[in-house]
């Protein structure tokens, strides 16, 4: 049978909202790895994890955009990813020591067998081109990862660190093969419905992001800097969630509207991943200065601090001005403050760290609020070459 139309927009099934349920649970699992090694070396191994995770999840989402998950077959293999993806969540405080071969097995289990599975359900020529070059960029660091379960200590990370490498352009470049070249505008995608699924996975990184404020606040003393620092956090988190959402239904309309929707919801699908890393580091930080207010904010707390909001300024900036060519004069200037507050504060009492981030992502959401439609922008950008699904 083949797929011959896919509507623009569906709704949300509570399948796929019973299969997020899996990555609640990886978010968390992210945010504790990361709170447990404060390191340089722990952050890039939980960086490497959390970008397996998300290819898992995304992949799967963009899967289920195009076979609807009321097919019986879609049902199937979203339980299937779903058992496969719990025990790879589940392996990641341990992956870089005794579980390292459960995370990598059930890791590419999904990657490889969910497409191996797309390419049996009848998808357009298209896209069944697509996804036989998808799957030579999915086989090719699969060496890669087996060969990093088996070395132990720093040399699993280099290993892991290269095949992650390779999805990240494979994903960026669109898959490309020598002398073979696809039209993503010739394909019917679902990109309203890919961006509900995003804005969903968004809000179960805001979810995250808010457990942590409330586990470090019923952990630590009742006294009034507990307090302060608590609503400091909460404060900031709900001026990046006006952020990403005030203004979304702009993003909506270009999704509905636009010739080229699978652009669209690819440029979407990398902006959300540096989003969502974003807020697992606002988590930490959050948590981290809600138990030492006082003490010096220090690198490792202030690179999480000011680098998680500027990671996720930086990646809806982007994926704006790849959509509508225009940049926003002030989220420019707020990435900028970051950058400045970040390198000033190092020796502040953590509390004042978090009390100048949390002043600048409120006055951004503040000023984006009061700011009439069309203002405020830097302008048209050159985008360069569009890479779209397979073109250049």
């Amino acid at each position: 049978m083949e797929l011959t139309s896919v509507p623009a927009r569906r709704e949300v099934t509570p399948l796929e909202l019973f299969f997020d349920l899996v990555y609640v649970f990886a978010i968390a699992q992210l945010s504790h790895q990361l709170l447990a090694h404060p390191t340089w070396t722990g952050a890039a191994q939980t960086l490497v994890l959390y970008l397996a995770v998300y290819a898992a999840w995304a992949y799967t989402t963009w899967a289920v955009t195009l076979v609807p998950a009321e097919d019986p077959r879609t049902r199937r293999m979203l339980l299937t990813v779903m058992l496969l993806g719990l025990l790879m969540n589940a392996a990641i405080p341990r992956a870089f020591g005794d579980a390292g071969w459960v995370f990598v097995a059930t890791f590419l289990l999904i990657h490889i067998g969910r497409t191996l599975w797309l390419l049996t359900v009848g998808l357009d020529p298209v896209n069944q081109e697509h996804f036989r070059r998808v799957l030579v960029w999915f086989v090719a660091p699969a060496p890669l990862w087996v060969t990093g379960a088996a070395a132990d200590g720093g040399a699993r990370l280099v290993w892991w660190a290269a095949a992650i490498l390779v999805e990240l352009v494979g994903t960026w470049a669109a898959h490309p093969l020598p002398g073979r070249r696809l039209d993503s505008r010739e394909v019917t995608f679902a990109g309203g419905h890919l961006l509900e699924r995003g804005r969903l996975f968004v809000i179960i990184a805001f979810g995250e992001t808010v457990m942590t404020t409330g586990t470090a606040l019923t952990t630590a003393p009742y006294q009034l800097m507990t307090l302060l620092t608590s609503s400091v956090a909460l404060t900031g988190t709900v001026a990046l969630f006006w952020l990403f959402f005030s203004h979304s239904e702009r993003v909506v309309r270009h999704y509905q509207s636009t010739e080229d929707p699978m652009r669209a919801g690819r440029s979407g699908v990398i902006s959300l991943m540096a989003s969502v890393a974003g807020l697992i580091a606002v988590a930490v930080a959050d948590e981290r200065v809600i138990a030492h207010p006082t003490e010096h904010a220090g690198i490792t707390t202030n690179l999480l601090l000011f680098g998680g909001p500027a990671l996720y300024l930086s990646a809806q900036t982007w994926h704006g001005a790849t959509l509508f060519d225009d940049l926003l004069w002030s989220r420019l200037l707020a990435l900028s403050a970051l950058v400045i507050s970040c390198a000033v504060t190092t020796t502040a009492p953590a509390y004042l760290a978090a009390v100048i981030t949390a002043a600048i992502v409120v006055a951004l959401a503040m000023s984006e609020e009061c700011r009439p439609a069309g203002d405020g922008r830097a302008g048209p950008i050159a985008s360069g070459p569009q890479v779209t699904d397979g073109i250049t």
